[in-house]
C-alpha cells in the first residue's frame, strides 16, 4: 500500500488542511496534538499535552508557538489562529510542504526566505523539541518565537486571571515558567547561546476552538505569553526550541537529546508501518510500574474493554508480548474477589472481563499455554466464578441456563452505553449475544487449559456449564427463519434487530454457532452491514438507523451506536471468513485492508479514527485515533498473512502430489464442541442466504 502524500497545491486552503491532524506522544501519557498547520481546533489540541501527577488526568501546559519572520523591520508572523470568526494571523498562506515522517516537518516560504519547522515530541519524557532551519535567505533575518501558555485540563477552557504568575525564571539557554501552584515548572530553552528572551507578560482573548464549537461544547479561551525568544539566523543555520518539565543543562544537551531521538525515529512509508507506528501509541507506562492501554486520542483515557479489545493487535502482531503481559499484570493487579477495577469491572461494563479470555487467547501464540495458565490460571478461574455468583447485587450473573444476565435500572451494561438526555440509546437489558458469545468462549478455553494442565477440581466444576450455555443459546438466539442471531433477550423480548453483535458470536474461538449458521449469519452481515470502513451497528432497514448526523455530540451520540461503522467488529466477521473459507478468502480481504488506505492521511495522519458514518463517503468520527480500530486493521493484516501463507503451502503441496496439507491457522471452530456443520451444509446455507439476498432486492 502506498505511503502518505499531501497535496501541496492544498495546504493553504483551510478546509483541506484544519481537518487533518497530528499525533505524538511521549508513551507516559503525554501527548502533541493540532493540524497539520499546527492550527488548534480542540481544546484537546496542543503542542504539550501532559499528566503533571500520578493520575489519569492530562493538561494542556503549552498550546502553542507563534513563529515571526523579520526582514528589512517587516514583520511576518507565520501562525495561524482563529479568533471568534476571524483567523489572525494567517500564516498557513506561506505553507509550502508538509511532511510527515520521520517527523512531522513544514516548510515556510516569506519573499526569498524559506523556513524549514521540524517537530519531535520526546519519548518517555515531557519535552517537546522543534528544529527551525533557515534554508534560505538573502537578508539579515531575525526569528521570533512567542509561547502561548494554557496550564489547564485538557477537558477545560482557561480564561484570563489575576491568579496566572507570568513571571520567567532565567535557566541556563533560556526561561522557566509556572503559571499556578500545583503545576510542574516549564522550561523553555534553546540551543543558541545569542538567543535573547524578551519578557512580555500579556494575555492573548478569544481563540476559537471550532471543533468544540461544532459539538456544542464551550469553545473560547484566553492564553498566556510570558515572552518571546528573538535571535539572528542566518541560511544554512538551525535553532532547537525545546519545552520541558526537565531542565537542559546546556546548548550542547539540547542538540544531542534532539539528534539521538530523531536518529531512533521509525519512517511511516506505507500502510503498515503507519498502523505499527500508530499502535505503539496507545501503550503507555505510568510510574509506580503500570502499564495502560489509552482508549483514543486525544480525549479517552484507558477503557477497560478497548484494553482487552485492542491489545492483540496492537500489541502482538508487532510481536511486543512484554507490552502485553505488562497491561495485564496491571489490571490484574487491581481485581477485586474476581472483577476488574474501574471501567474494566463487569458492573460497568459486563463484557470487559470476558475480553480478558480473548486476549489470552492471542497471548498463548507467543508464550504457549504452560506459562499462560501459571500467569494467569488463577485469574481466568476467578473471574468465571464472580459471574457465577453474581456481581453488582445480580445485575450481572450466570442463570440457572448457563447464560449472562446483565441489567440494571436505566444504566446501560453492555458497550453500547452511550447516554442521551440522561438515558440510554440502546438498554439490550438481559441476555446479550456478544456477552453470551464471550461468556461460552472463557468457559470453554479455561476447561481446555484446565484439563491440559491436570487441574480436576475446575474441571468437574465446570465441565457441564458449556453444553448448557449452548443449548439455552440456540434455543433462545437462533432465528431459523431469519437465518441469524437475536440481538438479545429478556423476559419481554426478543430483539430481532440485525447488529454487528452476532459478529463476535460467528468469530470467536469457541463458537455455540454452527458452519452452517455462520454463513448464514454472515450473509445477513453482508447485505445489511458491511461497508467499506467496518461493520454498520444496524441495519439501514431498522426504523432507528441514523446514516449520518449533525456535528453537535447530542446527534453524533443518537447514531454512535444505530448505525455508525465500527472496525473492531468487523475483525470477527473477516476472521470467520477466513475460518470458512481459508486462504480462498485472502484476495478479498486484502481488498477490504486496502480500503483503508486513504483513510490514514485523511483525519489523523497516519492513524484511524473510532468510528465512521454509515453511508457513502463514510466520514470519520470519533476519537481521531482509536486503539480498537488501528488493533482491529493490524489483526486483520496478520489474518491474511497467515491464511495466504497457508494456501500458498497448500498450493506448493498440491503441485508435488501430497494427498493433505497443513490445515489453515487459527481454525478453533472445530473445537466448537459440537457445533460444528458439514462443508456441504455451510455451502448450502450460503445459496439460501443468496437466494434470500436477491429475493430482497
Amino acid at each position: 500500500m502506498s505511503g502518505l502524500t499531501f497535496d501541496k497545491r492544498e495546504l493553504g486552503n483551510l478546509e483541506y488542511s484544519l481537518s487533518r491532524e497530528m499525533l505524538a506522544t511521549d508513551r507516559r501519557g503525554g501527548y502533541m496534538s493540532t493540524t497539520i498547520v499546527c492550527c488548534n481546533t480542540r481544546k484537546y489540541h496542543g503542542l504539550m499535552v501532559a499528566p503533571i501527577d500520578d493520575s489519569d488526568r492530562t493538561y494542556v501546559l503549552l498550546s502553542s508557538l507563534d513563529e515571526t519572520i523579520v526582514q528589512h523591520e517587516q514583520s511576518f508572523n507565520l501562525a495561524l489562529h482563529r479568533y471568534r470568526g476571524v483567523y489572525e494571523p494567517r500564516g498557513h498562506k506561506y505553507i509550502t510542504d508538509f511532511r510527515y515522517t520521520p517527523t512531522p516537518t513544514i516548510v515556510y516560504r516569506v519573499g526569498g526566505v524559506v523556513l524549514q519547522k521540524e517537530l519531535l515530541w520526546i519519548h518517555k519524557r515531557t519535552q517537546l523539541m522543534i528544529r527551525y532551519t533557515l534554508l534560505d535567505a538573502h537578508s539579515e533575518t531575525t526569528l521570533r518565537l512567542r509561547p502561548l501558555l494554557a496550564f489547564r485540563d485538557k477537558h477545560s477552557l482557561s480564561r484570563a486571571n489575576m491568579e496566572a504568575n507570568g513571571r520567567s525564571t532565567a535557566v541556563p539557554c533560556g526561561v522557566k515558567c509556572r503559571l499556578y501552584e500545583g503545576f510542574p515548572w516549564l522550561y523553555m530553552q534553546t540551543d543558541r547561546a545569542d538567543a535573547e528572551f524578551v519578557a512580555a507578560p500579556d494575555w492573548y482573548y478569544g481563540f476559537e476552538y471550532q471543533e468544540e464549537l461544532k459539538r456544542g461544547y464551550e469553545g473560547h479561551e484566553d492564553l498566556m505569553t510570558t515572552g518571546y525568544f528573538e535571535l539572528k539566523i542566518k541560511k544554512g543555520e538551525s535553532v532547537i526550541f525545546s519545552a520541558s518539565t526537565d531542565m537542559m543543562a546546556s546548548e550542547q544537551t539540547i542538540d544531542a537529546v534532539y539528534e539521538a531521538s530523531l536518529a531512533r525515529r521509525t519512517h511511516k512509508i506505507d500502510f503498515l508501518s503507519c498502523l505499527q507506528h500508530s499502535a505503539r501509541q496507545f501503550v503507555i507506562r505510568r510510574p509506580g510500574e503500570r502499564t495502560e492501554v489509552i482508549a483514543g486520542y486525544p480525549w479517552f483515557g484507558p477503557i477497560g474493554r478497548d484494553t482487552f479489545m485492542s491489545l492483540p493487535g496492537i500489541t502482538l502482531t508487532q510481536g511486543y508480548k512484554e507490552d502485553c503481559m505488562d497491561v495485564l499484570d496491571t489490571m490484574i493487579r487491581d481485581m477485586r474477589d474476581g472483577d476488574f477495577a474501574g471501567s474494566a469491572s463487569a458492573t460497568v461494563s459486563a463484557d470487559a472481563p470476558l475480553w480478558f479470555y480473548w486476549t489470552l487467547q492471542n497471548l498463548e501464540r507467543h508464550i504457549g499455554p504452560k506459562e499462560l495458565w501459571s500467569r494467569y490460571g488463577e485469574a481466568m478461574k476467578s473471574v468465571l466464578e464472580a459471574y457465577r455468583r453474581g456481581m453488582g447485587g445480580g445485575e450481572v450473573v450466570m442463570h440457572d441456563n448457563g447464560l449472562i444476565w446483565a441489567a440494571a435500572d436505566n444504566r446501560p451494561l453492555t458497550w453500547m452505553a452511550t447516554m442521551v438526555d440522561g438515558r440510554p440509546v440502546t438498554q439490550r437489558a438481559g441476555y446479550a449475544v456478544e456477552i453470551e458469545a464471550l461468556w461460552y468462549n472463557a468457559v470453554m478455553y479455561t476447561l481446555e487449559l484446565a484439563r491440559k494442565h491436570k487441574d480436576k477440581e475446575f474441571v468437574d466444576r465446570w465441565k457441564a456449564v458449556p453444553e448448557l450455555t449452548r443449548r439455552s443459546f440456540l434455543e433462545k438466539f437462533w432465528l431459523d427463519e431469519e437465518g441469524f442471531a437475536a440481538d438479545y433477550v429478556n423476559g419481554y423480548e426478543v430483539n430481532k434487530y440485525i447488529r454487528c453483535n452476532m459478529a463476535v458470536a460467528c468469530g470467536l474461538n469457541y463458537t455455540m454457532l454452527s458452519d452452517a449458521q455462520r454463513v448464514s449469519a454472515i450473509m445477513t452481515m453482508r447485505q445489511h452491514l458491511l461497508t467499506p470502513r467496518g461493520l454498520r451497528s444496524l441495519s439501514p432497514r431498522n426504523p432507528l438507523y441514523e446514516s449520518s448526523y449533525a456535528e453537535d455530540q447530542r446527534s453524533q451520540d443518537l447514531a454512535s451506536r444505530n448505525g455508525s461503522v465500527w472496525i473492531w467488529p468487523f475483525v470477527f466477521y473477516v476472521k470467520s471468513c477466513f475460518e470458512l473459507s481459508g486462504g480462498n478468502f485472502a484476495d478479498e480481504a486484502r481488498e477490504m485492508l486496502h480500503a483503508f488506505n486513504g483513510e490514514l492521511q485523511t483525519h489523523c495522519i497516519g492513524s484511524v479514527g473510532e468510528r465512521f458514518e454509515a453511508d457513502p463517503p463514510f466520514a470519520a468520527r470519533g476519537s481521531v485515533s482509536h486503539a480498537t480500530s488501528v488493533g482491529g486493521l493490524l489483526y486483520i493484516n496478520r489474518l491474511i498473512d497467515e491464511y495466504s501463507a497457508a494456501r500458498q503451502d497448500k498450493d506448493r503441496a498440491a503441485a508435488k502430489g501430497m494427498s493433505a496439507a497443513p490445515a489453515a491457522p487459527g481454525r478453533a471452530a472445530a473445537k466448537a464442541g459440537g457445533a460444528k456443520g458439514s462443508a456441504a451444509a455451510a455451502k448450502s446455507a450460503a445459496k439460501r442466504g443468496a437466494k434470500k439476498a436477491a429475493a430482497d432486492k
